[in-house]
């Protein structure tokens, strides 16, 4: 039983070493800013296009900061939860032996 739990320790920091190399990008307004993130949802930089940043007012460039960030993060939660649902049932079915099926 124990191994069982160890192999499912081992799988999740796979599964998170596989996300860490997940890129994903949430843009906004046509791509005048750009996030990338992880499948970690780690946002790993942010870039504004810089004729936007010197015509745009300091509102217009948070509103749409936002706006590129949760796509970003929207992207990078779907990656992760195909990510856990396929460790989730490699687990289950791997666990099925204790419970004698």
């Amino acid at each position: 039983m124990f191994d069982k739990i160890l192999e499912a320790q081992q799988k999740a920091g796979e599964v998170k070493k596989r996300l860490d190399a997940i890129t994903v990008t949430g843009t906004a307004e046509g791509g005048k800013i750009t996030v990338t993130a992880n499948g970690n949802k780690v946002i790993q930089s942010i870039i504004i296009d810089e004729e936007f940043y010197k015509e745009a007012d300091k509102e217009e460039i948070e509103e749409l900061m936002a706006v590129a960030v949760n796509k970003a993060i929207e992207q990078a939660d779907s990656v992760n939860q195909s990510e856990m649902s396929a460790m989730a049932s490699q687990m289950f079915g791997g666990l099925g032996g204790l419970f004698g099926k």
